[in-house]
């Protein structure tokens, strides 16, 4: 019996940080597709004042943060196009410890900046719609998927 309980506390040590990088990771790339991905494109109510405000709404709340984020992307495309170009990252970012890519193709992207001087808990957002390459990070070096956007070419 005692032979069995150590064999399990060591399958424990052994798998257990395997099992949080998994998680964690997993966690990164819905995270990715719920926050970064809008397609269709969602129209928000008039009461919103404008797409970003109302995407940024839901995003920090979705974070479970109130901080008002300075940028944020989201890709107007379907998951399973902007996907494949983590099929295979072969260029490790160090500056973000993780494998990214250049997409080959443009997509639509609006860019979400916050408006300059309002107070600290006002969140004011301005839209731009552009055309563009994306730097993505991607999970892993081979069949990856998209987990963040470094920025736009």
């Amino acid at each position: 019996m005692a032979q069995g309980v150590v064999w399990l506390l060591f399958l424990q040590l052994v798998f257990r940080p395997t099992l949080v990088i998994s998680t964690n990771m997993q966690t990164a790339i819905k995270n990715f597709r719920t926050l970064h991905v809008d397609y269709p494109m969602v129209n928000y109510p008039k009461g919103f004042h404008g797409y970003c405000n109302g995407l940024m709404a839901y995003v920090r709340g979705k974070l479970h943060n109130w901080f008002c984020p300075k940028i944020h992307y989201v890709v107007h495309a379907p998951w399973e196009v902007i996907r494949k170009f983590c099929k295979y990252s072969e260029s490790f970012c160090e500056n973000y410890n993780e494998y990214c890519t250049l997409t080959q193709n443009s997509f639509p992207i609006t860019v979400c900046t916050l408006g300059s001087k309002q107070p600290p808990t006002s969140c004011s957002y301005n839209s731009t719609l552009t055309n563009q390459r994306l730097y993505l990070l991607c999970s892993s070096k081979y069949n990856a998927n998209p987990i963040g956007i470094i920025g736009l070419y």
